[in-house]
Formats: C-alpha cells, structure tokens, sequence
C-alpha cells in the first residue's frame, strides 16, 4: 500500500514504472536488432557489384514454356549459402516464369517483394534439379535451379514451379538445349 509520504515523494511503490522500464529496454534490444540486420543486408547488396538487370519482356511475346511457381533467391553459382541481394535479387516471392526465343523472364508481383527481370538467352548457362538454395531446402528434386552469367558473376537462381518435379524436367532439357546452342 502506498503511503501518503510516498506519494508526496513521487515514489510509486506499485512497481509500474519497473514495467515501463523493462519495456522501453526491450524495445531498445529490438530496435538494434533490427538496425544490425539491415546493416548487414545493406553490406550483402553491396558485396555483389551487379550491372542492372534487363526488364522483362511484354507480356505478348510469344513464350515457348510458361509455368507458375515461387522464386527462392540467387546465390553465386556452386555456393548455395552465398545469397546475391543486389539489384532485387534477394527477396523470395511469387513469380511466373517465361522462356521466349530472347531469354527467360521472371515476372514478379511488383512492389518491395522485388521486380521482373529477364536472363538473355545467351546468358544461360544451364539448369539442374536441386533440393536446396539460399538457405531454403525442399524434398530431392523439388528445385529448379538456373545457371546464369550476369556481369562478372555466374549465378544460379531457384525456382519451385507449381507442377514439381514433372514442370522440371521439361525446363532443364529446354534451358540445357539453349545453353548448349549458345555456347
């Protein structure tokens, strides 16, 4: 109970402001947090000198292969952990895939998720079925992953089509016969 010296003193013996308190630090602990980690996606984009990439294709192009699924990410290529995040490479999201007779379009919803872009079909470089990418793993088989050059770098980027893995093998013998006529 409170007594009459103590609220002439402005103590509060309820223990409220020990809540507030361990509130304002906790929030403070998050706040760095978070700050920390933006930092270090900020240093990942940077680590990757990427030139930009090539928009998408209209949407009337006619397209050999058409598929819907869920882009996983780019990594440098052979090195599964090693995320690219430049120029909106980083973040997963829905996606349709386009192969046409100029390259292969990832078209993504727009927004902060990231934007469509195109690989040139000269710049394929292969694909292959794989079960993980960029820290995400499925079941054997379950990934698309596309080899390409960009720059400086070779990349592959991953792909789960909806109708996996039958979509699959139809997409890595018609990049694979692209890459082998542009070689």
């Amino acid at each position: 109970m409170t007594s009459a010296l103590d609220l002439a003193a402005g103590r509060d013996s309820s223990g409220f402001g020990d809540v507030w308190l361990s509130v304002l630090i906790l929030f403070g602990i998050l706040l760095l947090a978070y700050g920390l980690m933006w930092r270090g996606w900020r240093r990942r984009a940077a680590r990757h000198d990427l030139p930009p990439l090539a928009g998408a294709g209209p949407e009337t192009e006619p397209a050999e292969l058409d598929a819907d699924g869920r882009y996983f990410g780019t990594t440098v290529a052979g090195e599964w952990l090693d995320r690219v995040v430049a120029r909106g490479l980083g973040p997963r999201s829905a996606c349709t895939l386009r192969l046409t007779p100029h390259g292969l379009d990832v078209i993504r919803p727009g927004g902060r998720s990231g934007s469509s872009f195109r690989i040139p079909a000269g710049a394929l470089r292969g694909a292959r079925h794989d079960q993980g990418i960029a820290g995400k793993v499925v079941p054997p088989h379950g990934l698309l992953v596309l080899t390409w050059q960009h720059g400086e770098l070779t990349l592959d980027s991953g792909f789960r089509l909806e109708d996996a893995p039958v979509a699959h093998d139809t997409w890595v013998d018609r990049v694979t016969a692209i890459a082998k006529e542009n070689a």
